[in-house]
């Protein structure tokens, strides 16, 4: 399991490619699953050139370890992956990457569903939008149902 919290941007792809490379398990876990957000240039109908995204330090990575470890007991996970962004984001770039491996698509898909809607309900990471009348912060994230 790695959990990071990034303030520079990041190339998704790479990242996973890195980490599966070094997973101690190889040849344990037939099925990756990968989720990939990217920053939108809208929101609530009104266009957005930027995003800040603020966390708590120390409490966020914590919590996602926390979440890490639960979806470790629900689900026969190989290992997982959490990178997320945070400072200033732009349109097309990514902000978070969530990727497990396991020996079976079920439990990959599941468990990386898992993480992603636990991490955009409850994580404490913070969002405000740049938009042309001004800022204002993010209230609700979308749901993913």
């Amino acid at each position: 399991m790695l959990v990071e919290i990034r303030d520079q941007a990041f190339e998704p792809f790479a990242e996973v490619k890195g980490f599966q490379d070094n997973i101690a398990q190889q040849g344990q876990y037939g099925a990756t699953a990968i989720f990939i957000g990217t920053m939108r240039d809208f929101n609530e109908g009104d266009e957005v050139s930027e995003m800040l995204l603020e966390h708590y330090p120390g409490m966020t990575e914590k919590y996602l370890q926390g979440i890490s470890r639960q979806a470790e007991q629900r689900w026969p996970l190989a290992e997982s992956l959490i990178i997320h962004r945070v400072g200033k984001v732009y349109p097309n770039e990514p902000i978070v990457v969530v990727a497990v491996w396991s020996a079976h698509r079920g439990a990959a898909y599941e468990a990386n569903r898992y993480l992603m809607e636990e991490l955009k309900a409850r994580a404490p990471f913070w969002k405000k939008e740049s938009l042309q009348e001004g800022d204002r912060w993010v209230e609700r994230n979308t749901s993913g149902h």
